[in-house]
């Protein structure tokens, strides 16, 4: 039986990443200091089989987390502060998870053997002059705005992983996830989704930061999490992008909310944030050689989000 060590397992993407891996038949190890999870994320995971996850509360950023740790065959690292709300609140703790959380997992697996993939982020590409962005494109970023914090946590973990690859030969994986969405997100931590749809529930004026522009590309959490389940298994050490290539604007996003809820909420605009990117959109030709492709439109994933808000807030 594969035992897999999810960091960051109580969070949006990590839980349903642990659920996912249960229904495989994995052991998993959850590893989290709920700065941000949930321990009812994990608690209320399925296990799909006799196996349930367990959970650690612990800090990523402590060598003895890592030295303590029973052995596993393979480390998923979703452990940061990721929603701007999130990470903006905690500065240190999230150049922290980009460093000393990084550096003490990487030690663990060569101790272990194991195999270790790293979420990083499609924010590494800053302000993008190039539109698709490809894993060949270094990236527009300011290093010292207050994004910096998350930009350059991820644009150093990539390196240090990099290194430890070229190093030791370990077997690492790296991905860049562009805007992920679903059940579970957290309310109003800053991403547009959870804001719009339970600000479209309330019929309150949906929030939109600049002239609403600006293009994202949004991927439902079931195509991710089934991406790094790829990538883990089939992929090979240089970063993949995962996400869904068509883009919209943040007005469209707004307007296919306000449609998909029924909402009689309009629209009010507020400054746009420093460094908040103009464009966002990823190049996928790396992960479509493995085999993946976004199956979920965004209207689908709306709507299961949707219907998951309502049912949880109850509006």
């Amino acid at each position: 039986m594969t035992h897999s060590v999810v960091a960051g397992g109580a969070g949006f993407i990590g839980n349903h990443l642990v659920k996912a891996l249960l229904e495989r038949g994995n052991e998993v190890t959850v590893l989290d200091n709920m700065i941000t999870g949930s321990s009812e994320n994990i608690s209320r995971t399925p296990s799909g089989g006799q196996h349930l996850p367990k959970l650690k509360v612990c800090d990523c950023n402590d060598p003895v987390t890592w030295q303590t740790l029973e052995s596993a065959d393979e480390v998923y690292h979703l452990a940061t502060p990721a929603a701007p709300q999130d990470y903006l609140s905690h500065p240190l703790e999230t150049m922290k998870s980009g460093s000393f959380s990084v550096l003490y997992a990487l030690e663990y697996c060569r101790k272990e053997g194991a195999r270790m993939l790293y979420t990083s982020t499609s924010e590494i590409y800053g302000d993008p002059l190039v539109n698709p962005q490809p894993e060949s494109y270094w990236g527009n970023v300011n290093p010292i705005g207050p994004r910096s914090v998350y930009d350059e946590s991820k644009r150093y973990a990539e390196a240090l992983i990099m290194a430890t690859h070229r190093v030791h030969k370990l077997d690492t994986k790296l991905v860049r996830i562009f805007n992920t969405y679903g059940p579970k997100m957290r309310v109003l931590d800053g991403r547009a989704v959870p804001n719009f749809i339970i600000q479209a529930l309330r019929n309150e004026p949906i929030t939109i930061y600049g002239d609403g522009e600006q293009t994202r590309s949004f991927c439902y959490y079931k195509d991710t999490v089934c991406a790094l389940v790829r990538v883990m298994e089939s992929g090979d050490n240089m970063p993949y992008n995962i996400g869904n290539p068509t883009m919209m604007t943040i007005n469209e996003l707004a307007q296919e909310v306000i449609r998909l809820t029924k909402s009689d909420s309009g629209i009010t605009h507020h400054p746009l944030p420093q460094d908040d990117p103009r464009v966002r959109c990823p190049d996928i030709t790396r992960i479509r050689g493995l085999g993946w492709e976004p199956k979920w439109s965004v209207e689908s994933g709306l709507l299961e989000t949707i219907a998951w808000m309502r049912e949880k807030y109850g509006t």
